[in-house]
């Protein structure tokens, strides 16, 4: 038999990892046929440790991009293709967006989100605007000359980039609200899993952290000049696809959960979590990994 459903205020929705506690329609606790009761304990666990590790995160890349940047400006003739200074200050401006989002995001798990609706989207927008512009970046690096110089064209491929990478994000911040619960927090899905903002929120995440990269990884494999591309400053952008590409399918697992095409059993309902929150965690390391490794790659 599959576990009963009932309700209960002591559950966690398993989307909103990083957005702070659970939505309306989430409280429930699974209980097993044979009658123990499954209890998941990953919010307290989660607004205890999150503000110290975005904190550490936010320090740590700030020092990272700071590095990056003084490196652009000292020695601007040492970057090339495919590490080239154009696309690499992009990167730097997209990792420096996202870890400055950290703090407010911080302050509101621990203390509660103090800030409104208005402000908590336009943080989901944000949010997702920087990681959109930079899987973009990252693609049309790996497969294409254009980043070479900054003339006309690569700049309006730069304008091409930004303003569909806000575009793409659009998405994430019609899905996303806060929610009083015991206090206010700002969450990732306000709104019905089946929603149209959520379902196209959960499509363009699903091909820039998934489809995106196997694309590219197929192409550079079935194109010679691809493949003789394939040098550090390659493998250092493309960390960013090694990072978010884990969360990318606990986003699909997620949404398999939620609409019961995976039948959730006692052991998912109380771990899942950790695994969703976990890769989440895994892919914000890329904003204070990615100058280092970008660094490193500019040494070689």
């Amino acid at each position: 038999q599959s576990p009963s459903v009932l309700e209960s205020k002591n559950s966690l929705d398993l989307l909103e990892i990083m957005g702070n506690l659970s939505y309306d329609d989430s409280n429930m606790t699974f209980l097993d046929y044979d009658a123990a009761p499954c209890h998941n304990q990953y919010c307290p666990f989660f607004q205890r440790v999150a503000p110290t590790f975005l904190a550490v995160i936010c320090a740590t890349a700030a020092l990272g991009t700071g590095a990056l940047l003084v490196a652009l400006a000292k020695r601007p003739h040492a970057w090339g293709w495919p590490q080239s200074r154009a696309l690499v200050a992009q990167l730097a401006v997209g990792m420096g967006l996202f870890a400055a989002l950290l703090p407010p995001v911080a302050v509101g798990i621990r203390q509660g989100w103090r800030l409104g609706t208005g402000l908590c989207r336009l943080t989901h927008l944000l949010w997702h605007w920087s990681l959109f512009a930079q899987g973009l970046l990252v693609g049309s690096g790996s497969c294409s000359t254009t980043w070479c110089r900054w003339d006309p064209r690569s700049r309006r491929l730069a304008v091409a980039v930004w303003a569909g990478a806000l575009l793409l994000a659009t998405p994430a911040a019609l899905a996303s609200g806060t929610v009083a619960a015991p206090e206010t927090s700002c969450i990732r899905r306000s709104v019905d899993i089946l929603s149209p903002a959520y379902l196209l929120h959960l499509t363009l995440c699903l091909c820039l952290f998934l489809l995106l990269p196997a694309v590219l990884l197929v192409a550079t494999l079935a194109v010679p000049w691809l493949r003789a591309g394939w040098e550090p400053g390659i493998g250092a952008s493309w960390l960013f696809f090694g990072l978010w590409v884990p969360y990318g399918v606990g986003l699909a697992v997620d949404f398999l959960l939620h609409t019961q095409l995976l039948q959730p059993t006692c052991g998912t309902f109380e771990h899942f979590d950790y695994v969703l929150g976990l890769s989440e965690g895994l892919g914000v390391l890329h904003c204070c990994l990615g100058p280092v490794a970008l660094l490193a790659a500019q040494l070689c």
